[in-house]
């Protein structure tokens, strides 16, 4: 129950009080607009940085293969010519396949720890 002797205040009082409301809404929908244009930036910040590291990542991961591409090159031209002046050789002689043929078991024998 309200109190029988309250005095209604002043129109000048309840004015200002409206106007000091208003003029809080007014401050906090503005902060809100700046937080959320801070937001905003932030993000963009981070999208940009991502972007950023993914073409760095793109850029290493090509390098990496063009550098394993141009070494697997290079090896299989020094195994092609290996092979090209083994080619040249003619057959081996029987005393190099018998040496070949050693060396193949006792490195299975090792290999399996078996003998040779």
């Amino acid at each position: 129950m309200a109190p029988d002797d309250t005095q209604p205040l002043p129109v000048d009082a309840v004015e200002a009080a409206i106007m000091h409301v208003l003029q809080a809404e007014a401050e906090a929908r503005d902060a809100v607009a700046d937080t959320h244009g801070a937001a905003q930036a932030i993000d963009e910040a981070a999208r940009e940085r991502a972007r950023r590291i993914g073409l760095a990542a793109d850029r290493r991961i090509a390098a990496a293969r063009a550098a394993f591409g141009a070494k697997t090159v290079a090896e299989v031209g020094a195994l092609d010519a290996q092979a090209a002046a083994l080619d040249a050789e003619g057959p081996p002689e029987s005393d190099e396949i018998a040496r070949v043929e050693r060396a193949v078991k006792a490195l299975a024998a090792s290999m399996t720890g078996g003998q040779a």
